[in-house]
């Protein structure tokens, strides 16, 4: 199957598309530009022109898609993920196979808390530039944003008003010309439709808030050309569309990317240079303030690299709790990047006993990546608390604030402007040159997992496994890790890009977000690595194409 299968016409069916729908002159001006328009001084081969089509052809049937809503009538099933009748949604619209454990008493008496701060919120929203709101905001804020407060305060924080205010009209600008040039359609329609898939916002497929990501995506993805669209962007957007409408969580997005207080940008572009000033700081942290931690950690290769990478990527949604999440979102508006390397060592810190008592990798990192976003072990205001001493304790020893970033992490070009993709980036051809670190960690790869069968079938072969539904049932189990896991940064891979090849810290390869579009380093690993977990999902191409960038 080739790149654009998927969504390519035959002529029959072109020809009755454009019967039915006759095009414009307007519009068949711009599909002719659309199709054929070159960089000056480029030519294109027939098998460039008939690509360039294809890829033409397939953005606009996933935004026709996007269009019909739940009206489309090319839904698969598996699409819409099937739910118990009696599955319960807690209040933030989070679906759960039984209501969260929780007493009467204490609904009731956290019901009557918020309620009193309500009234707090209100009066501070109505007064937002006097000098008691400014003294009483930051105290405020460590106590926790009501949640029907929540959309009013961040949008103060991140000061929407002003931005949509000196750009208006530009959303409406960004979306026509992601109609028409974006190069990371499929990939923003593919991770869409894997976002917070046990929400009720985002659970059917093509719902209103599955329209509104892919559009605030696909736009963001042309506003910001340096950046363009990568994994983890879409995480963040959905959340912020849990509290805003469409436009103001374009702006909202931005700010978070381009404002020097979050400056996420540096943490997608090329290279990911924040999140490696970032791990870096994390573990100066810990080799100062929880050295015992630190030398357990290393002693059994766990990496920061391999537990951290959602908590500073996408500020620790589905790491932690989501209702304490959103707690360290209020304190993160209010005072940026600075709350992330504290909640990082908070998070160790209070679970420091627990982590000593653990006896391998795998252990700490499920417990690290999985069991604390079920049962995090302690009340969120708790933790909070813990996290204003962690920032207090690091601010003495000058620990809390990042090192000066490079002069790439901001952006460096305009935004906003109407700049059409090369040919290729439209495309989507694959750079199939590898340097020398890549070819070495792809056959590293292959060689670890190839020595890893070799090992599982010796021990079937001698009687080591379990009985048969055992083993079905573990496989079961793997398959399932595998899939949830698929749209996670593969951290290994992130940390040998930068640091060397290490055989002991190489674990199983998953989904990998390209570093640009010449780059094809995932693409190789998973065609090599893991296919096979992914049979009943899709084909190999399918799975191929899907992890790379257009």
């Amino acid at each position: 199957m080739t790149r654009y299968d998927r969504y390519s016409l035959s002529t029959d069916q072109q020809q009755q598309k454009q019967t039915l729908n006759p095009p414009s002159a307007a519009a068949a001006a711009d599909r002719k530009l659309d199709t054929v328009a070159v960089a000056p001084g480029t030519t294109m081969t027939d098998e460039e022109l008939l690509l360039l089509e294809r890829a033409n052809a397939e953005r606009d049937e996933i935004f026709l898609r996007y269009d019909q809503g739940r009206k489309c009538d090319s839904i698969d099933a598996w699409e819409d993920p099937m739910f118990e009748v009696y599955t319960q949604a807690d209040r933030y619209g989070f679906l759960h196979p039984v209501a969260p454990a929780q007493s009467k008493e204490a609904e009731l008496l956290q019901h009557r808390i918020e309620m009193e701060r309500v009234k707090k919120w209100v009066k501070m929203h109505k007064n937002w530039d006097a000098a008691a709101t400014k003294e009483n905001l930051r105290r405020r804020v460590m106590k926790g944003i009501p949640d029907r407060m929540r959309s009013a305060i961040w949008r103060k924080l991140l000061d929407l008003d002003r931005q949509i205010r000196e750009n208006g009209g530009m959303y409406d600008r960004m979306l026509d010309c992601a109609r028409r040039h974006s190069p990371d359609i499929r990939q923003i329609d593919f991770d869409v439709n894997r976002q917070f898939r046990n929400h009720v916002f985002y659970r059917e497929r093509y719902s209103v808030k599955q329209q509104s990501l892919f559009r605030v995506l696909a736009a963001y993805s042309m506003y910001n050309t340096e950046v363009g669209y990568c994994q983890g962007m879409s995480t963040v957007a959905a959340v912020l569309l849990m509290y805003f409408d469409e436009e103001d969580t374009f702006w909202a997005l931005d700010v978070l990317m381009t404002n020097q207080r979050y400056a996420m940008h540096g943490l997608y572009i090329v290279g990911f240079p924040k999140l490696m000033r970032f791990l870096a700081h994390h573990d100066r942290i810990l080799t100062k303030c929880l050295p015992k931690v630190k030398k357990h950690l290393d002693k059994h290769e766990v990496h920061s690299v391999l537990y951290s990478l959602k908590w500073f990527f996408v500020i620790f949604i589905e790491r932690i709790p989501f209702s304490l999440c959103l707690r360290v979102w209020d304190i993160y508006m209010m005072y940026g990047e600075r709350v992330l390397t504290a909640m990082a060592y908070t998070i160790l810190k209070v679970h420091k006993t627990k982590l000593l008592r653990m006896k391998d990798m795998d252990q700490v990192t499920d417990f690290l990546q999985t069991s604390l976003h079920k049962q995090f072990g302690y009340d969120d205001d708790y933790v909070i608390k813990a996290l204003q001493s962690s920032m207090d304790e690091l601010k003495k020893l000058k620990l809390l604030n990042l090192p000066p970033p490079s002069a790439n992490e901001l952006p460096t070009m305009p935004r906003g402007q109407t700049v059409e993709p090369s040919t290729k980036a439209r495309i989507g051809h694959r750079n199939e040159q590898f340097s020398e670190r890549e070819i070495a960690l792809k056959e590293t790869v292959l060689y670890r997992s190839e020595s890893k069968n070799e090992e599982e079938e010796e021990q079937y072969n001698n009687g080591v496994q379990g009985a048969g539904d055992r083993a079905a049932t573990a496989e079961d189990e793997d398959d399932e890790r595998t899939e949830k896991d698929y749209d996670d940064i593969t951290e290994d891979t992130v940390s040998q890009l930068h640091t060397g090849v290490s055989t002991s810290s190489l674990r199983t390869i998953q989904s990998f977000t390209t570093f640009d579009t010449g780059t094809s380093l995932a693409t190789s690993l998973n065609s090599l690595v893991i296919i096979d977990s992914f049979d009943d999902y899709c084909d190999n191409d399918r799975i191929i194409e899907e992890s790379t960038r257009l």
